[in-house]
């Protein structure tokens, strides 16, 4: 019997996606340099594009493991893509403007094949649990009739449904589908292109010298990684397994146990979502649905929180992984050593694209969508003639180096597509659910149920947000859970209890991330769990117990929106002081080693635990400041237990703190 998987086929495949992508990104670049086409025009061309090109990389597989049934699904969901592409774009006035409201009973149709279509590529990229979501979601419109309650609603017909999906050029090609195709993508080239040209290499180098300063250094390694490589990669969960595939193994070869290198892997890939400038794709969607908030008001007013998450999160590690390490010092990880005259190239390399972003953004002010595109074109120039010059003037050979770096940049183009490929269908997917939800008064309805079960207590509503934020964010990329809980649940914090727009954005977006670590789906601890070959609650476990600050820091934007208002003045930083040192009290309380017997030891957890969210979410300062004196108090105890005179170390301690005071040390008293 003949086989699908034959060299002829594979080499044709790859053949289409990676001329393909090339093509599909000089689109996407002629686009952001000119903007000649209609931006509702362009986004139906990109999706039609990147769903084709996600087909041919889906085919690849299918061709490699002879699976008949789905080489014939993805055959015809392609021809129903190009098909409708086609002809949306043919028709596209007369969809778009003239023909709004009314449809054939061919368009019809032609909208119930894309939205098969759809499902099948939703599912195939994301599984069962989105797969849910989008069904839910179609069958909420249709039948909402049926549904008791503030939720219920009149009904949405199958022909609305249709055109709402797919023929007025909205629902799949709606503004999420556009905000992929104009800013989103060309980061994501960007991302494709570091991985090419050896980022991630460079990355995990100057990690591993930072491991020769700190016990904990492999560890480390891993969190700088992840969180890098995971601020421009709009999935946690996709993070998790790209970096994780080398972080993962590195600990445990240094000793580090699976459960516990699983769940720091997921913590940091976790936490790059959140990092600026580009906080996984989710500054562009945030910055795009708050009126009067540009791009770079939404990184400035990222960066404490930020700051707070990665501290904290570096303190944990250290405080978990430290006693498990057996080589701190890595000495022996890459076999091939480089220069330090390298180094400084390859950091230049890379370092000067991300030069190029912050001046245009923050210095010129330029859209995000033209901060990226001279990204992506700087890139390639420092990628390209970097290594060229280098090579004349080692004198080696110049054609087979200008190869080479042809031959990576081709490469990037294509792992741009393949990140892209799913992070675009899943937003579109979402852009379709969303519009339905909007058609229906799903907002208003969510607000006033939140707000009846609340009593209109804020401290009922913000944690009944959040439990909202952490199911409605369940198996979805940080973008897309971000997008429904923005749209759903934002609103409602803004309007009933009057909290500013940045800081209940910022709410939900830090909550909604928070279901790639919350049991039971935890999608980002099973990818961790799976490469450590650990146990899935335990590495859960480990997880919680270092990002344990993450799920407290969202409150704090609610009862000090100081923090993430973008101005840095005496309160904005005296609150983040104050939220770090609860965060650490938390960490601390939570994985810190105590010497006291099991009792004293719970108690100390639990009141280090309790002082610490006090100390970052209470509203009152004097009561703030108060909790943050017992955290000190409790630590100085802490500290000097043990010792065989505590009451001499401590008059010993406060002598040499004395005598630093005044400018000279003092000779501590012998013990």
């Amino acid at each position: 019997m003949k086989t699908l998987n034959t060299d002829r086929n594979q080499n044709v495949l790859e053949f289409i996606l990676t001329y393909g992508s090339i093509l599909l990104w000089a689109v996407v670049i002629f686009y952001a340099y000119t903007q000649l086409i209609e931006r509702a025009l362009y986004g139906v061309m990109f999706l039609g594009g990147i769903l084709l090109l996600y087909i041919v990389h889906e085919y690849m597989d299918v061709f490699e493991e002879d699976d008949y049934l789905s080489a014939i699904l993805l055959g015809i969901s392609a021809i129903i893509v190009l098909v409708t592409t086609v002809y949306i774009v043919q028709n596209f006035q007369m969809l778009f403007v003239e023909q709004r409201g009314r449809a054939t009973d061919l368009q019809l149709a032609l909208a119930v094949a894309f939205t098969l279509a759809m499902i099948y590529l939703t599912w195939r990229s994301f599984g069962m649990t989105f797969l849910v979501v989008l069904l839910a979601g179609i069958g909420y419109g249709l039948f909402g009739q049926y549904i008791p309650g503030v939720l219920g609603h009149g009904g949405i017909s199958w022909g609305r449904m249709l055109r709402l999906l797919v023929l007025e050029v909205e629902g799949f090609y709606g503004f999420l589908n556009r905000l992929v195709a104009a800013w989103i993508a060309l980061f994501l080239l960007y991302a494709g292109l570091l991985k090419a040209y050896g980022a991630f290499d460079l990355i995990l180098r100057l990690a591993v010298r930072s491991a020769k300063y700190v016990s904990s250094g492999v560890a480390q390694t891993a969190v700088i990684a992840s969180a890098v490589i995971g601020s421009v990669n709009g999935s946690q969960t996709a993070n998790a397994g790209m970096t994780g595939s080398f972080t993962i193994p590195m600990m445990i070869e240094n000793g580090v146990e699976p459960k516990t290198a699983g769940g720091i892997e997921s913590v940091a890939s976790t936490s790059g979502q959140v990092l600026p400038p580009v906080m996984g794709a989710g500054a562009f969607i945030m910055a795009s649905l708050i009126t009067g908030v540009t791009y770079i008001d939404v990184v400035i007013a990222g960066l404490i929180p930020a700051a707070i998450l990665v501290v904290s999160v570096v303190v944990a590690v250290h405080y978990i992984a430290a006693p498990q390490i057996e080589d701190p010092s890595m000495d022996d990880f890459f076999e091939d050593k480089k220069t330090a005259v390298e180094i400084v190239l390859e950091t230049l390399k890379y370092g000067i694209p991300l030069v190029v972003l912050i001046y245009v953004l923050g210095v010129l002010q330029y859209t995000v969508m033209t901060g990226a595109l001279w990204t992506s074109v700087s890139m390639i120039i420092t990628g390209t003639t970097i290594p060229v010059a280098k090579a004349a003037y080692d004198r080696r050979s110049i054609s087979g180096e200008i190869r080479t770096v042809i031959d990576q940049t081709i490469e990037g183009s294509r792992e741009g597509v393949v990140v892209l490929a799913p992070v675009a269908i899943i937003l579109a997917a979402i852009n379709g659910v969303v519009d339905i939800l909007m058609a229906t008064g799903v907002p208003t309805a969510v607000s006033l149920a939140l707000l009846d079960l609340s009593g209109g207590i804020m401290i009922v509503a913000v944690i009944l947000s959040m439990a909202i934020c952490i199911l409605l964010g369940l198996g979805m990329p940080t973008t897309a859970a971000y997008t429904v809980v923005a749209l759903l649940v934002a609103p409602t914090l803004i309007n009933q209890f009057d909290i500013p727009h940045l800081a209940s954005h910022y709410f939900v977006f830090y909550a909604a991330i928070l279901a790639g670590l919350t049991p039971p789906i935890a999608t980002c601890a099973a990818v961790a769990c799976g490469i450590a070959g650990a146990d899935f609650w335990e590495t859960i476990w480990e997880g919680l117990k270092i990002s344990a600050p993450l799920y407290i820091l969202p409150f704090t934007f609610v009862y000090h929106p100081e923090i993430v208002s973008g101005t840095f003045d005496a309160t904005t930083y005296s609150i983040g002081v104050l939220a770090l040192i609860g965060a650490l009290s938390i960490i601390h309380g939570i994985n810190y080693r105590f010497s006291f017997d099991r009792t004293v030891t719970y108690a100390a957890r639990a009141v280090f635990f309790a002082l610490g969210i006090v100390a970052m979410v209470f509203p009152n300062l004097v009561v703030q400041l108060g909790a943050v004196a017992a955290i000190a108090l409790l630590y100085l105890l802490q500290a000097f237990k043990g010792k065989p005179d505590p009451v001499g170390a401590f008059r010993s301690f406060f002598r040499n703190l004395l005598g630093y005071i005044n400018g000279r040390r003092t000779v501590p008293e012998e013990q």
